[in-house]
């Protein structure tokens, strides 16, 4: 019979776990085994700060806010209650567009809150 060489696939496996960990430092970047254990924590944090971004983004859209109202002469708490209670539906993610972008527009919602 002829010699068959074994290998090739735990190479071949080998070879993709520090492809996906290259720039890691220290031994993650060149054993197997901790290249795995950095893998799935890359993971668990990449999963974390999925969720974590949503958060953000809804502080800074309220901050926003708050500045472009405080400087049209109304807090973010009262415009935002004076909002729900006319029952206008834009979201915080368009109110801070509209307070970054069109600052004239965002004095007119306003002034429709308050009249």
């Amino acid at each position: 019979m002829t010699r068959v060489k074994r290998g090739t696939i735990s190479n071949k496996r080998r070879r993709n776990v520090l492809a996906k960990v290259k720039g890691y430092r220290f031994g993650r970047s060149t054993k197997e085994r901790e290249a795995k254990v950095a893998i799935v924590k890359a993971g668990v944090h990449a999963f974390v700060a999925r969720r974590d971004k949503k958060a953000d983004f809804r502080g800074l859209w309220q901050t926003r806010i708050s500045a472009s109202s405080t400087a049209n002469g109304i807090s973010y708490s009262k415009l935002m209650g004076a909002l729900k209670k006319k029952n206008n539906l834009i979201n915080r993610k368009m109110l801070a567009e509209i307070a970054q972008s069109a600052p004239d527009t965002f004095a007119r919602i306003i002034t429709s809150t308050q009249g």
